[in-house]
Parts: C-alpha cells; structure tokens; sequence
C-alpha cells in the first residue's frame, strides 16, 4: 500500500486541499436532502473499497478502482475537516 501512495501524494494533496477549501465555503448540510446527497459520496467509496478489498477487478483497472478510492477518502476526509473547522469557527451563512 505504501508504494501506491508514494507516487500519488501530489494528487492526495490535493484532493485533501480541495476538499478542506469545500468544506470550509459549504459548511455541514442542513437539510435532509442535502444529507441524503452527501452520503452518496460515501456510498461511492464504501463500493470502490469494496472492490479494491475483494480484489475482484484484476490488473490496471483494479489499480485504477484503488487509486480512485485513495483520491475520494482523502477528498471526504478535507470536506468534514473543513467543515468541521467551519462550524467550530462559528461561521453561519
């Protein structure tokens, strides 16, 4: 795992950057809809770890399904940190 990791740290970065930018502007969702639509990202992941964990998608497109996962978690995890910090702030819109 950590030599998938070491080439792609630009890109975690940056994802991790994006989503800590996102977080901070939108803020925690208030409305049930908005919840139910971020979970969908959530859901996304939890599939493409689950392929990634099965192994079921052999060669370059189960590479592709790990990167990918790596990419959206670090995403997530930006997006409820800057949120996070947003809400802690005392921020409101």
């Amino acid at each position: 795992m950590i030599s998938l990791v070491v080439p792609l740290w630009p890109g975690l970065a940056a994802s991790l950057a994006l989503g800590l930018a996102i977080g901070a502007l939108a803020g925690l969702p208030r409305v049930r809809a908005t919840r139910i639509a971020a979970g969908l990202p959530l859901l996304a992941l939890g599939l493409l770890l689950g392929l990634a964990g099965l192994d079921t998608v052999p060669g370059r497109a189960g590479l592709w399904i790990e990167i990918a996962a790596l990419v959206l978690a670090c995403y997530l995890a930006g997006c409820s940190l800057g949120a996070l910090a947003r809400m802690l702030s005392g921020r409101t819109s």
